[in-house]
């Protein structure tokens, strides 16, 4: 199984790109051995910001066709969403905007977990509100979301595991649920 994860930020050391080693490294002890996750890095993305003028100028990004493609060569897919100002970061809304240009259903049916890592106590409940509430009309098969607040008094960072056990509990359900076989 490939699980494509993406932190959607392009903080190269923040709480988000931290949470998906931590899922990546928890895919593969507790769901299965056979999951192969890849981390997508948002830098390597990086286009300029969308407008149907710079649409009808340019033509669509090379950078936004490689990651739909690469998300339609996944068979799941991990988000982790920074919250900036209670919504997404600039880097994400850019690369979702240009990759909804070759097509709405940018997640492309996969089965998709959504995540968000805040020092605060809301644990990125707008940015998560928005994405949960928009992934079906972007084509995800929302499996679950989970907000993880407190970031440095609910993970460590240095082992990469989640200390809080009912947060632990409810992270590991939501990924194991990326690997449920379909009905």
């Amino acid at each position: 199984m490939k699980v494509l994860a993406i932190p959607a930020t392009n903080s190269r050391r923040g709480l988000n790109r931290q949470l998906i080693d931590v899922a990546a490294r928890l895919l593969v002890e507790e769901v299965g051995p056979d999951v192969d996750v890849e981390v997508v890095d948002l830098n390597d993305y990086e286009m300029p910001i969308y407008s149907t003028e710079r649409e009808q100028e340019l033509g669509i990004p090379h950078h936004a066709r490689r990651l739909y493609d690469e998300i339609g060569a996944a068979d799941a897919l991990i988000v982790s969403f920074a919250e900036h100002n209670g919504s997404y970061t600039a880097a994400w809304k850019n690369v979702h905007d240009w990759m909804s240009r070759i097509g709405m259903g940018i997640y492309q049916r996969k089965r998709v977990a959504m995540f968000a890592a805040t020092p605060g106590p809301r644990g990125g409940a707008g940015v998560l509100g928005a994405a949960t509430t928009t992934a079906p009309f972007f084509g995800a098969d929302l499996v679950g979301s989970l907000g993880i607040p407190s970031f440095p008094d609910n993970v460590d960072a240095d082992r990469g595991e989640i200390v809080d056990e009912d947060l632990r509990a409810r992270f590991v359900k939501i990924l194991g649920a990326l690997a449920e076989p379909t009905t």
